[in-house]
């Protein structure tokens, strides 16, 4: 392949992909970019993580190629004004698969609303990972921090985030509008008399069933890997208002773990009428039933019939193969309302694992949950489709604390952890995980940590003396 300002690496294998998963030689050559602002100060200790890390699991035998290219600020220096995202960039990611990041500029003019979505929706990196766990000894505004263990698996190319819409009183929007209020509604009966203001701005929100289930499939191939105990996965929306967006997700969502999945998954409905069944052998569908549906005798005869037949249909279907407690040995698949679910990441935190959500959605429960556990400084991410994948930190670029040597590097080092274990380098994931555990135990840490801690931490380590306190509790 050729490129215009940069050159690959001499030594290095390609990383490749089967079925949607990485093949990934011991050599691998991984892109890499710096990023704006404080990138300048993150990726160099960052990366002295990282090959400290994999030198220590294996002892040479496996090594990152390093690949410098060029997004944001610095690429315009590089390829001239506006080329935030370079051609050269594109083919690099491309033909390695695998690429790593720090924080990007949102361009002003140029024509690209934001690099990062740019690059999720170029490569198709369908799944937006977010893991939020807590670190003892973390600065926390929650009290019981330690509870909350979730990992959001957020869908990246579709919903309000895909970007189409149009201003008020452009000449397209108008004429949608017009459609809408004249033909559209009108013709579609269940919404009455509703009609769209015509000084208002139009936005899209498509959800489709093959982008919302290729999101859920890998959020249960997840699942798979947790320990028992963290085998869980919760479908989240807000179908009770949007019911052919949000609640199609939801559907979507349980009609692959019925058609795809059926060995390995219960749904939390069906584990309730197998669990009425197991404690009493001879509960009749009608009551079975009416213990599933709390206002089970107040509703109309239809509705209490098709509830009886969803009893005898799992009953039929699952009960040799989940019932008898086998459930309990499955992946636990539910729903929960979205605005449900912000609060119950903070009432109930340790009933939840994984949280699979439509876009927007996802982008708030995910710096929700991360502020629960620290804040986005110690928040990583991944975006990952089934032919490439992205690490990246989570936060923004900071550029008034650029080259200062002083900002926090644990996003894009918690985010280096997730590209290892993606990689199947688990061994040096772990050495990481362990030593920023055991840094911040010991309160070597950076500004933004040690000013809240409970005294102040004077003085706060450097970013640069972050990276050595990790490696030094390997």
């Amino acid at each position: 392949m050729m490129y215009e300002r940069i050159t690959p690496p001499s030594t290095g294998s390609q990383i490749t992909f089967q079925n949607g998963e990485p093949v990934v030689p011991d050599n691998p050559i991984i892109p890499y970019i710096r990023g704006d602002g404080t990138g300048i100060d993150l990726w160099p200790a960052s990366q002295r993580v990282f090959d400290a890390a994999v030198e220590a699991a294996y002892g040479g035998k496996r090594k990152i190629v390093w690949f410098k290219v060029y997004a944001g600020d610095e690429a315009c220096e590089k390829y001239g004004t506006y080329q935030y995202l370079p051609e050269d960039t594109l083919q690099a990611i491309k033909q390695f698969g695998v690429a790593i990041k720090g924080p990007l500029t949102t361009p002003i003019g140029g024509g690209i609303r934001s690099l990062n979505v740019a690059l999720r929706q170029i490569f198709d990196l369908y799944a937006c990972v977010r893991p939020c766990k807590y670190y003892p000894g973390t600065p926390s505004p929650h009290r019981t921090p330690e509870k909350l263990d979730v990992i959001v698996y957020r869908e990246n190319t579709e919903d309000i985030y895909l970007g189409i819409e149009w201003k008020q009183g452009s000449e397209v929007g108008d004429r949608l509008i017009k459609l809408l209020n004249e033909d559209l509604i009108p013709a579609t009966p269940e919404h009455g008399k509703k009609r769209i203001p015509p000084d208002s701005g139009i936005g899209i929100k498509p959800i489709s069933k093959t982008g919302s289930q290729r999101l859920v499939r890998r959020a249960i191939k997840h699942a798979m890997r947790l320990p028992k105990p963290k085998q869980m996965v919760t479908l989240v929306h807000k179908g009770n208002i949007m019911k052919y967006t949000e609640g199609a997700f939801r559907d979507w969502g349980y009609e692959l773990v019925t058609d795809e999945f059926r060995a390995e998954c219960v749904t939390e409905r069906e584990s309730w009428i197998l669990s009425n069944r197991e404690k009493n052998p001879d509960i009749s569908l009608e009551e079975n039933a009416r213990q599933i549906e709390p206002g089970y005798d107040a509703m109309t005869t239809e509705k209490r019939e098709k509830t009886c037949a969803e009893v005898k249909a799992v009953l039929d279907s699952i009960w040799d193969t989940h019932g008898n407690g086998q459930w309990k040995d499955k992946i636990m698949v539910n729903d929960r309302i979205a605005d449900s679910i912000f609060q119950q990441i903070q009432t109930r935190p340790d009933e939840y694992s994984i949280l699979a959500t439509m876009n927007l959605n996802g982008d708030y429960l995910s710096d929700a949950a991360a502020a629960i556990v620290g804040g986005l400084g110690m928040g990583p991410g991944a975006n990952i489709g089934d032919e490439c994948a992205i690490f990246e930190a989570t936060h923004g670029t900071a550029p008034k604390h650029a080259g200062l040597d002083r900002v926090n590097p644990g996003s894009l080092i918690l985010s280096g952890v997730m590209m290892l274990e993606y990689m199947g380098w688990q061994e040096a994931a772990d050495l990481i995980t362990k030593g920023i555990g055991a840094a911040i135990s010991n309160r070597e840490v950076t500004y933004d940590l040690a000013r809240l801690m409970e005294p102040p931490v004077e003085p706060p380590l450097k970013c640069s003396e972050f990276a050595e306190a990790i490696i030094n509790h390997f």
